[in-house]
């Protein structure tokens, strides 16, 4: 099944108020942080479509609370593809697919990084399997888009400060337009 960008706005409404693990703020308010930090950052609308997409795999599954608590990894990252891969291109699905994998990235190069990501993070981060080792993080460098995931990343991370005023989710619906594959007008219906 994919999603139109109408399903999409109707998810975040509909389950974007639930607490994002163990985080002070809730799904929706991640995601539209998450994508304010990339539009303040001057992203292309591609990457601030996946800036406000790469978590809503958490909302496409039925675990309940905290799937960390639980000792699983809910495959968040890939569990949206199916869901996206219609309407949008790989600047908006390589970082979204990317962004878990940049997390073990960044604790293996950047010194004091994995020190400071939050409890969940750092659980996640386990269930993801672990640190990349040299050989990995090489692997990931190399792939197209790691960069950008590494941004998406740096975004996710910051993306979670309560009453954090941003512009609302219509706001960020033209950008999801803006990154809509350009070959979805002319396929077959």
């Amino acid at each position: 099944m994919s999603l139109s960008i109408p399903d999409i706005v109707g998810l975040f409404e509909t389950k974007g108020h639930a607490q994002y693990d163990g985080e002070p703020v809730t799904q929706l308010e991640h995601a539209l942080q998450s994508a304010h930090l990339a539009e303040q950052e001057g992203a292309d609308s591609a990457l601030i479509a996946a800036s406000l997409l790469h978590d809503i795999g958490h909302l496409l599954h039925d675990f309940g609370g905290t799937p960390t608590q639980q000792g699983l990894d809910d495959l968040h990252q890939y569990r949206c593809l199916p869901f996206l891969r219609a309407l949008f291109g790989a600047a908006t699905l390589e970082p979204i697919r990317l962004h878990v994998d940049a997390k073990r990235f960044l604790c293996a190069r950047e010194p004091g990084y994995l020190e400071a990501l939050s409890p969940d993070s750092k659980r996640s981060l386990q269930l993801q399997g672990g640190v990349f080792d040299e050989a990995q993080a090489q692997a990931f460098e190399a792939l197209p888009y790691a960069m950008d995931a590494v941004r998406l990343r740096r975004w996710d991370d910051t993306a979670k400060c309560a009453d954090l005023k941003t512009p609302d989710l219509a706001h960020y619906a033209r950008h999801l337009a803006r990154a809509l594959r350009q070959d979805v007008a002319t396929a077959p219906a």
